[in-house]
C-alpha cells in the first residue's frame, strides 16, 4: 500500500465561472477527499472551500496544480508532517 499525507487546500474562488472546472477536478479525486466545506463571502463576492485529502503525495500534489491553473481560483496546500 502506497504511504499517505494528511493535506489541507485551501481554496478562494472569485471567478464563478471556474467553479464547474474546481468541481470537476474535486470529484475526479473524490476517494482521497476525507471532507470538504464551503464558505459564501457575498459581501466579499468570493467563497472559500476547505478539502481534507488522505492521499500519496503525487496526487496532493497533481491536485493542487490544477487548481492553481484555473482562472480567479487560489490555493494554497498545507500537509501534516513526514513521519
Amino acid at each position: 500500500m502506497e504511504e499517505t499525507r494528511i493535506a489541507l487546500i485551501g481554496i478562494i474562488v472569485e471567478n464563478k465561472d471556474s467553479v464547474e472546472r474546481l468541481n470537476a477536478i474535486l470529484h475526479d479525486n473524490a476517494e482521497y477527499i476525507v471532507g470538504r466545506m464551503g464558505l459564501p463571502l457575498k459581501e466579499k463576492g468570493i467563497n472559500v472551500i476547505s478539502v481534507v485529502m488522505d492521499a500519496p503525495q503525487n496526487v496532493i500534489s497533481s491536485l493542487s496544480g490544477k487548481i492553481g491553473m484555473l482562472d480567479g481560483i487560489n490555493s494554497k496546500v498545507i500537509y501534516d508532517r513526514v513521519r
